[in-house]
């Protein structure tokens, strides 16, 4: 994709699209989910940014099970999708098995051969990246940048990143200290999530009865009834 814009002479030019490209488990999307993807958008100056839930993490796998992918994939659509500035894609969860970026950048690249793809990953995440499947690959299809909660936050860069076309972009997020494990552990203790997720995410958890305990679903977050 591309946009008509004009030098400083006043001549007409045509500026390559930016999209971006954030993936994650999203078990539950939080507010510091939204947060990042807001501030990212901005900092990135995207023409969009796509959400990708995994449908599973190569280096979680094994991790005990939260809600279903399907599960997953409704809830972040809940999160992102009422805002323009998102598009959620259920490309992972629909191929199954492991997620790995550099197919998936691949598959976005090919449906966006005139954009400019940049990944955006916490840099907890890309002191990883070393790790992840194809690094070189990965660099060769986006612009990779790191999303750090806060100035003084932040992970190693690893060697492949290093190399990176450009340099990693520095992304700084306003801090939220909430995670998905912390939710899920307060609705598994009966507590409420309210506040830490959309109201419409909320709404869902306790309509499908996920991440209850046996001691039954936290206050504030009563069983839907009819539609």
């Amino acid at each position: 994709m591309w946009r008509r814009a004009r030098r400083r002479d006043g001549t007409p030019s045509v500026v390559k699209l930016r999209l971006g490209v954030l993936g994650g488990t999203f078990d539950p999307p939080h507010a510091g989910h939204l947060l990042a993807a807001v501030d990212s958008f901005e900092a990135l100056k995207l023409e969009r940014l796509l959400i990708v839930p995994a449908a599973t993490q190569p280096l979680k796998a094994g991790s005990p099970a939260g809600a279903s992918p399907a599960q997953r994939l409704a809830m972040t659509n809940l999160a992102f999708g009422g805002d323009t500035r998102f598009e959620v894609l259920s490309m992972e969860i629909d191929r199954g098995g492991l997620s790995y970026t550099a197919d998936t950048l691949e598959s976005v690249s090919a449906a966006n051969p005139d954009s400019e793809l940049v990944l955006v990953a916490g840099t907890d995440a890309l002191a990883t990246f070393d790790r992840w499947d194809r690094p070189e690959r990965i660099l060769e299809l986006a612009r990779i940048a790191g999303v750090q909660r806060d100035v003084a936050g932040g992970g190693a860069i690893s060697g492949h990143l290093l190399r990176a076309r450009g340099g990693v972009i520095p992304v700084t997020a306003r801090r939220v200290d909430v995670s998905s494990s912390e939710i899920r552990r307060r609705l598994q203790e009966g507590q409420s999530a309210r506040g830490f997720v959309a109201e419409s995410v909320e709404r869902y958890i306790a309509a499908v009865k996920l991440y209850r305990s046996e001691r039954g679903i936290a206050p504030g977050c009563a069983v839907l009834s009819g539609d």
